[in-house]
């Protein structure tokens, strides 16, 4: 089972939770699929309105960053950790 680490910024979206068990596995598109259910506010602060990763959203796979690894159809093997980082703007 998939483990995504939810930043304090997003957790409001996530009822609150640091960590979100998902029974999807595959692909991190069918892990956000499940999400998008599940916690359907967080899901759009991932995803745009096309089901594509926002630009200014890192998620990373066991570590791997997903856009380099093939985006929504990275593989996510039972077990893995996802973790899902806003970019933070500042000067």
């Amino acid at each position: 089972m998939p483990t995504v680490l939810v930043p304090g910024m997003l957790r409001a979206d996530a009822g609150g939770a640091a960590h979100l068990e998902v029974g999807e596995s595959g692909t991190l598109g069918a892990v956000l699929d499940e999400i998008g259910q599940r916690w359907p506010r967080l899901e759009r602060r991932i995803r745009d309105e096309s089901g594509a990763l926002r630009r200014y959203v890192n998620v990373y796979v066991d570590g791997e960053d997903c856009r380099r690894s093939g985006g929504l159809a990275t593989p996510v093997p039972a077990g893995a950790e996802i973790q899902v980082l806003p970019s933070v703007a500042g000067g």
